[in-house]
């Protein structure tokens, strides 16, 4: 993965050397001076891509927060504080932070259109605080300095690129890290992220705080570029039309940021040149951000797409190796019951979802949990898993009662699952995922890894994994994690029956492997068969049998509990 982001990052440089010195060296002032304010909208631009394109978070008042930055530095500048200007918009950033924490706060509890609400009024609240003051030096035209190596537009363009070169080389690195892919997880889906043990209140505050650094840094700069501001530089309007743009374009991409940056600065002047009303702007950036949201792509997903398309790679690298092939070393776990869960009871109202279950998973053993649809199979995992949190009994993990921990902390904890739909944020590679899942992993212990399920290459994107394969990804996942004990919820979906058989084969072999103990919750009896050394039977939420597979899947309960599998099972 750093391999990954240099890369990334040399290719950010370089197309900011060769873009920079043919702006610099062939446009007239005029132009420079446009192409600067490109690159300060390209900045905001990539804060909103942040908690936007990255965490899913709506956010509407990202130019309140450059506000913050802008009215800092005009402060720094009338103190005459040291540092200079460079120093100031730093502050500035770190101004604005305080702010996008607070506003991170309520995207705790709330999404989508009531998030929409709360920024909204924040940004129109900033608003009308600004129109009851002035900016530092607005009353006596007091101009932000700029440093004195750039101080002419030219100048002041390559500083704006540093800036901007900066900022999209750091977040290459935090996007490609586990902070990074933990931003994603939240977007796709914050049960499956608290599931990896991903703290998803750190995840959106984390966002919030780094985007309003960037806005601030971005207001910052238009400090400098401007000289003097007034508040209509930061209206609601404006963080409107951002967010639109961003939406459009794809933000979270340093192109995107780049192109959205295009169309907000050039797209006005074309309107004025052909005497076109400037709000004709915003109404085709609403379109342009509903089909994006309609078809799901972004414009620089697009064209990543295309590329992908001109060099794409084999998606599938080596088969199963028969030794450890590098895999984690093995991880010791105590003897006895590594999963103790004693009279599990969940009502639903008047619903008795499961009613006084008693199971064990002893250490070191592959256990089975199945019984019909509806027996309550999916709400024992939810409960012992922490997702549902509102139940009677005890779960214990090595002998260690979890009552009133959260989700991510009882994964933390030793307690993985998986799911019966697939979960995984499409936006990830293959080993992106593989690391939020497992943490640090070196390249060679991800590749074998993949290599002991047979999944593809690495460096390939989820999106272009087919469903049966992101399966087998989300087993590699929670195994490479190295649990105590890992619940996987019918990990054979969408699988041949071929596949399923060698799936069989691998999941006996994780507990002397890897150390970890597996509850298997599967349908498939041959599966179960194959992979289980103990089975216990639910229905209608309560434990109907348990013991070996072989006795227990010919007890006549069982098989009556089984609509239709009587015959299957008696052959």
């Amino acid at each position: 993965m750093k391999r990954a982001s240099i890369r990334a990052s040399l290719v950010i440089l370089a197309a900011a050397i060769v873009l920079g010195g043919v702006i610099v060296g062939l446009l007239p002032s005029y132009w420079v001076f446009l192409a600067t304010s490109v690159l300060i909208t390209g900045v905001a631009l990539q804060s909103l891509g942040l908690v936007a394109g990255r965490t899913g978070m709506i956010a509407l008042c990202q130019m309140s927060f450059a506000g913050v930055g802008a009215w800092t530095v005009g402060y720094l500048n009338l103190a005459e504080a040291p540092g200079g200007l460079a120093t100031w918009i730093l502050l500035g950033g770190f101004a604005a932070v305080p702010l996008g924490v607070a506003i991170g706060l309520p995207a705790l509890r709330l999404r989508g259109i009531n998030l929409a609400i709360v920024t909204l009024s924040f940004a129109a609240a900033f608003d009308v605080i600004l129109a009851t003051m002035t900016f530092p030096g607005q009353t006596a035209f007091i101009q932000v300095p700029r440093p004195a190596l750039f101080d002419s537009d030219e100048g002041y363009f390559i500083f704006a690129l540093i800036f901007y070169v900066a900022i999209a080389v750091v977040l290459e690195f935090l996007a490609r890290s586990r902070l990074g892919a933990s931003w994603l997880a939240v977007r796709h889906s914050e049960r499956a992220a608290a599931a990896h043990g991903v703290s998803v209140a750190k995840a959106k505050l984390s966002a919030f705080a780094i985007s309003a650094f960037i806005a601030g840094i971005s207001g910052g700069l238009l400090a400098g570029y401007l000289g003097t501001l007034v508040a209509e530089n930061f209206s609601m309007m404006q963080s409107l039309s951002l967010y639109a743009v961003a939406v459009m374009t794809g933000a979270h991409f340093a192109e995107g940021a780049i192109i959205g940056g295009i169309l907000v600065v050039m797209f006005p002047e074309l309107l004025r040149r052909f005497n076109l009303p400037q709000d004709l702007g915003n109404v085709l950036f609403a379109v342009g951000a509903v089909q994006a949201l309609s078809t799901g792509e972004t414009m620089s997903e697009t064209f990543r797409r295309l590329f992908r398309k001109l060099a794409r790679r084999p998606g599938r690298v080596g088969g199963a190796k028969g030794d450890d092939g590098g895999l984690p070393a093995r991880v010791s776990h105590p003897a006895g019951a590594a999963l103790q869960v004693d009279k599990l009871t969940v009502r639903y109202g008047s619903v008795v979802a499961l009613d006084g279950v008693d199971l064990t998973v002893p250490a070191g053993i592959v256990a089975g949990l199945i019984g019909p649809n509806g027996a309550g199979k999916s709400t024992f995992i939810d409960a012992v898993s922490g997702f549902l949190r509102s139940y009677e009994g005890s779960v214990r993990l090595g002998g260690v009662a979890l009552e009133g921990r959260s989700a991510h902390e009882r994964a933390r904890a030793g307690v993985r699952r998986t799911w019966q739909t697939n979960r995984i944020a499409p936006e990830l590679t293959v080993g992106g995922y593989l690391r939020l899942a497992a943490g640090n992993l070196t390249e060679t212990e991800v590749r074998a890894m993949l290599d002991w399920l047979d999944c593809p290459d690495p460096e390939t994107p989820v999106v272009a994994v087919d469903a049966g394969t992101r399966r087998l990804l989300d087993v590699a996942g929670v195994v490479a994690a190295r649990p105590a004990v890992i619940l996987l919820d019918e990990p054979a979906a969408g699988q041949s029956h071929e596949e399923t058989l060698r799936l069989g084969r691998r999941i006996a072999e994780i507990p002397a492997r890897f150390g970890s103990s597996v509850l298997l919750v599967e349908r498939d009896m041959d599966l179960v068969r194959s992979a289980c050394s103990q089975v216990t039977v639910l229905d209608f939420g309560r434990v109907i049998a348990s013991g070996p597979p072989a006795v227990v899947l010919d007890q006549s309960a069982v098989k009556r509990a089984y609509l239709g599998i009587e015959e299957s099972v008696a052959a």
